[in-house]
């Protein structure tokens, strides 16, 4: 295990923190649930029917976890009330809304969270990410101050190191939610994106704005909408070190950024790096993960007023962990 994943988890679990799982009909789910709670990272509280997640996994200890079932739990006609009061403007029943919450455990979940019982929520082993995001959005809603949601991933540098990566780790954003985020929203994206490294990674952030150009190097639209965006977040957040528009080679590279960006504070030794669109994200984390041996963890989300981390339907028992204790961390910001 990396060094920043250690760090990670130690400092969760100083939290005591109480995570929810929906997701108790997947055995990866129901594994982690009682790899966390044995290793002390968080509290866990996984929902489903404690017979059947039992039967289901049978060499699972599932000691110390608090397992909820929906359909029996004291409080699940709260949450349906809570439910139809938060959703009733949009067309939400009384009824719809006890049906609601008897079968959709991700809104579930996110009641739970909304009334303060749990701290946090991961999900999407087997949901997809709109179904894991949604009750969110619509339960949870954006945090202050920040007008858009967006995701990120952790890239965790191989054992050994990368000698690029002079904190073990990337922030990659967004490259799991927005498809073409304006240049503001980008702006947003990376203050969002800053403040998870502080508090996620512990690395102090030094943010470069990605481009298919350097320093003018290149005449685009696209070109003009990341250097409005390095200038929208300067005035949002000038407490963080940012620059751009940077190639990605200008950003991480030493000399390279040395040579396309001189006097750049931020050029060849960038930590967080926004990207442009949905297409660059996506691929970039996809890439240094399957060419250059990262860990990604992720998609997390950034800018819900409570914490809710999505996950790959393809992740594993570990990846789950993990999420569970950045959630925790997701708590202090």
């Amino acid at each position: 295990m990396s060094k920043v994943l250690d760090n990670i988890k130690e400092r969760a679990a100083a939290l005591g923190k109480n995570i929810v799982l929906p997701e108790g009909e997947d055995p990866r789910v129901v594994e982690a649930a009682a790899v966390a709670t044995k290793e002390g990272i968080a509290k866990i509280t996984l929902l489903g029917n404690i017979d059947e997640i039992k039967k289901a996994n049978p060499n699972v200890d599932l000691s110390g976890v608090t397992v909820i079932d929906p359909l029996t739990y004291e409080k699940t006609e709260e949450y349906a009330n809570l439910l139809y009061e938060l959703r009733k403007e949009k067309g939400m029943t009384e009824e719809l809304a006890k049906e609601t919450v008897r079968k959709d455990y991700t809104m579930y979940g996110a009641l739970m969270l909304k009334v303060g019982d749990v701290d946090g929520m991961v999900s999407g082993a087997c949901h997809s990410t709109a179904n894991t995001l949604r009750p969110g959005l619509q339960v949870i809603k954006t945090a202050k101050g920040t007008p858009i949601v967006s995701a990120y991933f952790l890239m965790i540098a191989p054992e050994g190191g990368n000698k690029y990566c002079e904190d073990g780790c990337y922030i990659y954003a967004d490259s799991g939610l927005n498809q073409n985020p304006t240049a503001e929203q980008l702006a947003y994206i990376a203050e969002s994106s800053a403040k998870s490294a502080i508090a996620i990674a512990g690395i102090e952030p030094r943010i470069a704005f990605i481009s298919h150009s350097t320093k003018g190097s290149a005449k685009h639209a696209d070109v003009d909408k990341v250097v409005e965006a390095v200038n929208k977040f300067h005035e949002i957040a000038p407490q963080f070190l940012a620059d751009g528009e940077l190639q990605f080679d200008a950003a991480i590279v030493p000399e390279v950024g040395k040579s396309k960006a001189p006097g750049s504070k931020v050029a060849g030794h960038a930590n967080v790096l926004i990207f442009p669109d949905l297409d660059a994200g996506n691929s970039n984390y996809k890439n240094t993960e399957r060419l250059g041996g990262f860990q990604a963890i992720g998609p997390l989300c950034q800018g819900l007023a409570k914490p809710i981390n999505d996950l790959s339907r393809g992740c594993h028992m570990e990846d789950i962990v993990a999420a569970v204790a950045i959630t925790a961390l997701q708590t202090q910001i």
